[in-house]
């Protein structure tokens, strides 16, 4: 659903502001010259990020606006541009520096909080424990693999009570034999003296039906994992809001 950016989300400790008053104000006084209760850094630390609509939390991100605009109007059209955080996420430095009043420093600062929101997730699913079922595993490669557009293998290194001691993406691109080879797996699963793995890989398109060389791959893995004493324990494929578990369909 696309993001109402022109919708103002007031605390409960704040009397109703109006849209017409609210934009009358933004468009004639630079954000210092406001009332410290319309101000999103000053509301912020008084009542927390919850109290602020996306839109102000970018104004906060953004610092400043531009001439004529400050930072609140900026984030506003930054959020009409884009339609969606999603789409937004997915924005390069060329596109977000093309938008009037995103800088390099401003596209900067944007990717760079995308990318440590996106770490501290990471962070925080890798110490869930142990990774018990087939469910289990898609539910977590569906979080990490879901809003890719490119095909990456991701494996995950499991200790003997099936921990994870790592999560690596081995390849990005189609999934065939002249890219993705078993050995680069089993290298690293050696590396990390990792007694199980579990290999994922996404389908951009959202289906999650295997194809033949997703069969010859997993077959594949399964044969080199046998010769070294690694179990494969389930190879995944992930879709936008599902997943295909080869071992759950009797496959491996």
């Amino acid at each position: 659903m696309a993001e109402q950016p022109i919708e103002v989300t007031n605390s409960p400790t704040l009397s109703p502001v109006s849209k017409n008053n609210q934009a009358t104000m933004e468009g004639s006084l630079r954000i210092k010259e406001m009332p410290e209760m319309m101000r999103p850094r000053e509301r912020m630390a008084a009542y927390g990020s919850e109290a602020l609509p996306t839109y102000e939390l970018l104004a906060v991100l953004l610092g400043s606006g531009q001439q004529g605009e400050n930072a609140v109007q900026l984030a506003m059209r930054l959020l009409n541009h884009f339609e969606t955080l999603f789409a937004l996420k997915h924005a390069t430095y060329e596109e977000l520096t093309q938008i009037s009043g995103i800088g390099p420093s401003k596209a900067l600062r944007l990717m760079a909080s995308i990318a440590l929101g996106e770490r501290i997730e990471r962070e925080k699913r890798l110490k869930h424990g142990p990774i018990t079922s087939c469910e289990a595993a898609g539910n977590y490669f569906v979080s990490v693999l879901k809003d890719l557009e490119q095909e990456h293998v991701v494996v995950l290194f499991l200790n003997t009570k099936n921990e994870i001691l790592r999560q690596k993406t081995i390849f990005i691109g189609s999934l065939n034999t002249s890219v993705a080879h078993p050995r680069e797996i089993f290298k690293e699963a050696v590396r990390t003296a990792s007694a199980h793995i579990i290999v994922a890989h996404n389908h951009p398109s959202g289906n999650t039906e295997p194809s033949q060389a997703d069969l010859d791959f997993t077959e594949r893995l399964v044969q080199a994992g046998e010769m070294i004493g690694i179990d494969v324990l389930d190879h995944l494929i992930i879709g936008e809001t599902g997943f295909f578990s080869m071992r759950a369909e009797g496959l491996l």
